[in-house]
């Protein structure tokens, strides 16, 4: 075989992993699927009960899950890429949170306030995960600030390896995330 071709194959091999492996920055969720996600949702009218002939009738749900069902808020987790042991967010991950900050921008949510929250997976030390999430939201809150987002706007917590996506797989990457919650 000579050496064009071997490029060649070399070349075609490496965009199929590429598609195959996927690329944080082309798998960002487009800005308007974030406002979606964030848009706040009104609370339904009719929680916990249901139509009969007769009228309305209670389902057996209490006033206080009815509320706390409508109260729930908007969010949406980004898998956001970062150094390894470290705060500082991975170049691949520019897109996700450029489009982020487009959606916050947006008519739909600018009177909205909003909390970002860190998450690790179960791999180190609570306190050390503790921290790490703290850092991590932190990062993304002054990166969200430095495209124009009011800081008054934006609160950062850590969350640390509390509240898995995966509870199956504490260790699984999914876990690893930022969610941003509509406080609204």
């Amino acid at each position: 075989m000579s050496t064009a071709k071997h490029l060649l194959a070399f070349f075609a091999i490496s965009a199929a992993a590429l598609c195959l492996t996927g690329n944080a920055s082309a798998q960002a969720p487009s800005t308007q699927d974030m406002i979606e996600q964030l848009k706040t949702k009104p609370p339904t009218p009719m929680a916990g009960r249901t139509r009969s002939l007769t009228g309305t009738r209670n389902l057996g749900v209490d006033a206080a899950t009815v509320q706390e069902v409508a109260a729930e808020k908007a969010s949406l987790s980004l898998q956001i890429q970062f150094d390894f042991n470290s705060a500082r967010i991975k170049p691949e991950s520019g897109q996700a949170l450029a489009n982020l900050a487009t959606a916050l921008k947006s008519k739909e949510l600018m009177d909205s306030k909003f909390a970002i929250e860190g998450h690790t997976d179960a791999k180190g030390g609570a306190d050390y995960n503790q921290r790490l999430s703290e850092q991590r939201a932190s990062s993304v809150r002054e990166f969200l600030i430095g495209k124009g987002i009011d800081g008054i706007r934006l609160s950062a917590s850590g969350k640390g390896s509390t509240d898995p996506a995966n509870k199956d797989d504490p260790l699984a990457a999914e876990n690893r995330r930022v969610k941003i919650v509509n406080m609204q």
